[in-house]
């Protein structure tokens, strides 16, 4: 399950890791040359002004995948 969203800055990447590290399960961000755990703070910076697919496993709640990405915006 993908989703594509846009890292602003720092404030977003923040946001993101939390997010990320309240779930259950694991959430990735991916680029075309990079694939970060979300919840490995120092790595999501190097996604700031860039964008990135949300990216988690095919068996998350659909309903709950698009609350987390709407949280992460």
């Amino acid at each position: 399950m993908t989703k594509v969203i846009d890292i602003k800055d720092q404030a977003q990447v923040e946001k993101i890791n939390a997010l990320a590290c309240k779930t259950p399960y694991e959430v990735w961000l991916s680029t075309d040359t990079l694939m970060l755990d979300a919840r490995s703070l120092l790595g999501l910076f190097a996604l700031v002004g860039k964008r990135a697919r949300v990216v988690a496993e095919d068996d998350v709640s659909p309903r709950q995948f698009e609350k987390l990405v709407e949280k992460m915006q």
